[in-house]
C-alpha cells in the first residue's frame, strides 16, 4: 500500500514538479526561496497524499497547496521581522512579552461578543431576500451554487445581492451612532 502511495507521489512529482517550481519561482522570485516553498509544498502533499485519489483537479489542487504555503510562510516572516527583528537592542522587557498572543483579552471578549450582537440584530434588519442570502452565505456556508439553487436563482443573482447586503449592512451600521468607533467609514 505504501510503495503505491509513493509512486502516485512521484508520478505527481513528475508531472508537476516543474509547474510547482516555475510558480513557487514566480511567488517568491528568489531562487532559494522557491527551492524551500516547493519542498515545503512537496512535504504537504505526501503528508495528504490519502486524499490524492479523491482529487478530480490535481493541478488545481496544488497550485492551492502551493498558494496556502506560500501565504502562511509570508505571514510568519512579517509577523517574525515586525516583532522580534525590528526590537531595539536595549530592550528591557523580554522579547516573548512583546510576541501578540493568539488569545483575546477579557476586553476584547466582550468587545467581539458585542460586535457579533451588533452585527446580527443588522443583518435582522436587512429586507428579507438579503437577509436569508447572507445567512445562508456566512452562518451556514453554503456555497454559492447552493444558495443559487435554494433560492432557485442563478449564481450572478447570488453575488449581486451578497454585494447589496453587505452595501446595506455598511449603511445601516454607519447610521447608527453607537457604532462609529467600529464602522470604518468609505
Amino acid at each position: 500500500m505504501e510503495a503505491v502511495a509513493m509512486t502516485t507521489v512521484q508520478n505527481l512529482y513528475e508531472e508537476y514538479g516543474k509547474y510547482t517550481y516555475h510558480l513557487c519561482l514566480k511567488l517568491t522570485r528568489n531562487k532559494e526561496e522557491a527551492e524551500d516553498l516547493m519542498q515545503d509544498v512537496w512535504v504537504k502533499i505526501v503528508r495528504y497524499e490519502g486524499k490524492i485519489e479523491k482529487v478530480d483537479k490535481m493541478k488545481a489542487w496544488i497550485t492551492t497547496i502551493c498558494m496556502n504555503t506560500f501565504r502562511d510562510r509570508y505571514r510568519k516572516n512579517v509577523r517574525r521581522s515586525k516583532y522580534v527583528m525590528n526590537q531595539p537592542d536595549t530592550l528591557d522587557v523580554p522579547i516573548l512579552d512583546l510576541v501578540p498572543s493568539d488569545t483575546l483579552t477579557p476586553g476584547e471578549t466582550i468587545e467581539k461578543e458585542d460586535m457579533q450582537q451588533i452585527i446580527q440584530q443588522k443583518i435582522g434588519e436587512l429586507d428579507g431576500i438579503y437577509r436569508k442570502t447572507i445567512e445562508l452565505f456566512y452562518v451556514s456556508q453554503y456555497s454559492l451554487i447552493e444558495i443559487a439553487d435554494e433560492m432557485k436563482v442563478s449564481i450572478g443573482t447570488v453575488k449581486s445581492r451578497l454585494f447589496r447586503a453587505k452595501k446595506y449592512l455598511r449603511e445601516l451600521m454607519q447610521k447608527d451612532e453607537l457604532l462609529t468607533d467600529y464602522v470604518v467609514q468609505i
